[in-house]
């Protein structure tokens, strides 16, 4: 009953799959237990989100340890990002025809193995081609993560699941910035930047007997297709709009990146088209419209973005303005975010014990505290200090007003997703969540950088003092902006409660 009071769903749509305590795997394999299974799925998932912002502290060492380029060190933190957005939707699809389990482990073999070739990376070229190859272990690996939680959990079990997946969504990225600050302090056998990859090594190692003794094997529906034409048109698409929104703002928006810009529109098109033409003759495609179609997915999924994009535009900047305009070591910088974290872990964990009529709404109020809380942030930096106490207090309410945003629009469209459909609805929502992230960091990371201009070649007392004033502005106003956008996110999350409520 839980599920059907969250999401609003007709339980004659979902067809739950029985959750998998007591029974064998094939092959005589003991299934994992729900709870050991989630565990091994989230670890993994925690891994690949973290791996894509604990780099961004880790950045300066590589400049001074590989004597990277600028272009070559944007490279070493954006070839993670590009790899993994360009093929989510793609590791989706070839979990539901391969099996989940199999894809799981095959992307955490691939990931483990180049974190461990990053970590021994003798050359900048190095790095980046094994953090793409990384990038495409995570875009195998954590597609099957939701789906893995969809056929094991039901009813309120699977909204705890569901919370649990979002606590470590958005968790693993504050918690990047902290454990990279963390180990580039600790600067274990001398090697500041190296550890930040080789602690993945020995966790993707016991993740891997985990997985193989205990998770279950199967495969959703072995008469879909690969469909394609999707393929061919998506892939290309996702991959025109990242690249020049990753790599725009360094290369000062040269002329190749606004035209990819304008090719990725007529690619999307292209894929809208190709799927429809599908769906016509009676294929499977990777965006199912019937997805879309459902009460509310639509909109909750466009409030997801909205949640994202806010979260990778605020901490992008904000990290930016610790360090650069206030001047904070990685490892303090790391810190400013745990209250951040922490509230939206215990938010996420926790919100469904609120009573079932307050649930509809919750969506819509973390976004209008999301905006209280960011025109608070702007008015506690815009004069150059350091917020005190205040910054904490107001960052761990952010914090929380991101999870009650995040967590319950999450997991009322997942748990509107039939079972055969879930593995599509992951790919998707997965990938708009990361590009939300991308978007947010080159958006409004681009806005805060334009403002703050660069820092100065001699860092005089007065040209520091200067450029903190400066960053202190930019992150101001770059808060102003983001409240906007989340007073956008509440607009969609109020539409998406009423077409639940019509049913449309």
């Amino acid at each position: 009953m839980t599920d059907i009071v969250v999401s609003g769903q007709n339980p004659a749509v979902h067809s739950p799959a029985p959750a998998t305590s007591g029974r064998r795997a094939p092959g005589g394999r003991r299934a994992a237990r729900p709870g050991l299974l989630l565990a091994i799925v989230l670890v993994g998932q925690f891994m690949a989100v973290l791996d894509a912002s604990v780099v961004n502290v880790a950045a300066p060492s590589i400049h001074a340890g590989l004597h990277a380029s600028g272009a070559g060190l944007q490279l070493v933190i954006a070839g993670y990002t590009i790899a993994y957005a360009v093929l989510l939707v793609t590791g989706a699809r070839l979990g539901d025809l391969l099996g989940h389990r199999g894809m799981f482990l095959a992307g955490l073999t691939v990931f483990t193995l180049a974190s461990l070739g990053c970590g021994l990376a003798p050359s900048t070229g190095a790095l980046v081609a094994l953090r793409f190859v990384q990038g495409v272990g995570a875009a195998t690996m954590i597609p099957q993560v939701l789906s893995l939680i969809q056929r094991t959990f039901t009813g309120a079990s699977r909204v705890r699941a569901m919370s649990a997946y979002s606590a470590v969504l958005a968790g693993g990225v504050v918690v990047g910035q902290i454990a990279g600050g963390v180990l580039i302090s600790a600067n274990l056998l001398g090697d500041t930047w190296r550890p930040v990859f080789l602690v993945n090594v020995p966790i993707g190692a016991v993740l891997l007997v985990a997985g193989a003794l205990r998770l279950p094997a199967g495969r959703a529906d072995v008469g879909r297709g690969l469909d394609l034409p999707g393929l061919l048109t998506l892939s290309p698409a996702v991959l025109a709009l990242v690249v020049p929104l990753v790599l725009g703002q360094p290369e000062h928006w040269p002329a190749w990146g606004w035209a990819s810009l304008a090719g990725s529109v007529v690619l999307f098109a292209g894929f809208a088209l190709a799927e429809r033409r599908l769906a016509a003759r009676g294929g499977f495609p990777l965006v199912p419209g019937r997805i879309l179609r459902l009460p509310g997915a639509a909109l909750g999924i466009a409030g997801l973005f909205a949640v994202m994009t806010t979260f990778g535009g605020l901490f992008f900047g904000l990290a930016l303005h610790l360090q650069g305009g206030l001047g904070d070591s990685p490892l303090h910088a790391g810190l400013v975010f745990a209250p951040s974290a922490a509230a939206f872990a215990v938010v996420s964990l926790n919100w469904q014990r609120l009573p079932a009529r307050f649930r509809p709404g919750l969506a819509v109020w973390g976004f209008v505290v999301m905006m209280a809380s960011l025109l608070a942030l702007a008015a506690l930096l815009r004069g150059g200090g350091s917020g005190g106490i205040a910054l904490y207090l107001v960052l761990g309410v952010l914090g929380a007003a991101m999870a009650l945003a995040f967590s319950p629009l999450m997991t009322s469209v997942l748990m509107l997703v039939p079972v055969p459909d879930a593995a599509d609805a992951t790919g998707v929502i997965v990938t708009v969540n990361q590009l939300g992230l991308v978007i947010g960091v080159a958006t409004f990371g681009t806005l805060y950088l334009n403002l703050a201009g660069a820092l100065p070649a001699r860092l005089t007392v007065a040209a520091a003092n200067s450029f903190r004033l400066g960053s202190a502005h930019a992150v101001a106003v770059t808060c102003l902006v983001l409240a906007g956008a989340a007073a956008v996110g509440a607009i969609l999350a109020q539409l998406r409660m009423l077409a639940v409520r019509a049913g449309r």
